[in-house]
Order: structure tokens, then C-alpha cells, then sequence
């Protein structure tokens, strides 16, 4: 069985995400998107919320689990027993930062292969940092972001104002 580990913080999930992880489900018989628990960072939502959309969009999906890790991804790839990380690329800028991040994955987990995939050209500019800030902003972001996801955005947004 061909174990893959898509890893990301997810804050929140895009569609830029969702067709990384289709087209991930197809290429891996079992997929495990691994949510980041980063403590460094301040998300909108926190990691079990960021479980729960994932697992709400990807129900459909028989080979996806979701689970949250923190620590080293080649920890948590070992511990579930992957073969591969697999992360999207946007633009040449990605591909310098995680090039370097899957090379010293290499020298610490061997066993461990990275696969890169370049996201779909209509979410080649999309990132859950621009749908935070359109948000910020009251902007709309149903384009960006899977049904449901647009008014838990907002709503944390709103929150975040009160």
C-alpha cells in the first residue's frame, strides 16, 4: 500500500488545497492530510477546527484521513507508516523554500521521497493568507474557499472584531 502524507497548516483550506489533495487521493492508495499544529504561529482557527473542515470536505474521499501532527513532518511520516510527503507548488519562490525543506527531509528520513505537484493554473495566486486578509477586509472569498468555509471565515473575522 502506497502511504502518502500531505502536510499543511490549512488556516483555513482553499480550493487551491482541495485539488492537491484530489489529485493526491488518486496517486496514493491511502492519503493523510496532516494538519500543523504550529505553537510559533496564531491561525484563525485552531487545529481541531481545522481537522473538522478537512474532514468535512473530504468525506467523499474513501483513501483520506485527517489527523493533526506537531514536531518534525518526517516524525509524523514515520509514525503513520508513509512513504511519501507530498506538498503544491505555486510559483518558482515555493520550489526554492521546499526544495531545501525535502533535501534536509532526505538527509534525516531517507526512506522518506518528496512529490511535488503544481497546483491548478486558476489557483496558482491563491493562498489562505490572501483569503485571511480579503476577509480581513469584509471582501468576498466564496471563490476561494470550499462551501462552508467562506462563513466560518467570516465569522471568526467578525469575532476577531467584536
Amino acid at each position: 500500500m502506497r502511504k502518502a502524507v500531505y502536510p499543511g497548516s490549512f488556516d483555513p483550506v482553499t480550493f487551491g488545497h482541495l485539488d492537491i489533495i484530489e489529485r493526491s487521493a488518486r496517486m496514493s492508495d491511502h492519503l493523510i492530510i496532516g494538519v500543523l499544529n504550529n505553537n510559533s504561529k496564531t491561525p484563525l482557527f485552531s487545529v481541531e477546527e481545522r481537522v473538522n473542515m478537512l474532514k468535512s470536505i473530504t468525506r467523499d474521499f474513501q483513501n483520506v484521513e485527517v489527523k493533526a501532527f506537531e514536531g518534525l513532518l518526517v516524525d509524523f511520516v514515520r509514525a503513520n507508516q508513509a512513504d511519501a510527503v507530498i506538498r503544491g507548488l505555486r510559483a518558482v519562490t515555493d520550489f526554492e523554500y521546499e526544495l531545501q525543506i525535502a533535501q534536509t527531509n532526505r538527509v534525516i528520513a531517507p526512506e522518506v521521497d518528496t512529490v511535488f505537484l503544481t497546483t491548478n493554473l486558476k489557483y496558482s495566486y491563491l493562498s489562505s493568507s490572501i483569503v485571511k486578509e480579503i476577509a480581513a477586509y469584509g471582501g468576498e472569498i466564496n471563490a476561494f474557499v470550499p462551501a462552508g468555509i467562506a462563513e466560518r471565515v467570516m465569522k471568526k473575522m467578525e469575532d476577531r472584531m467584536k
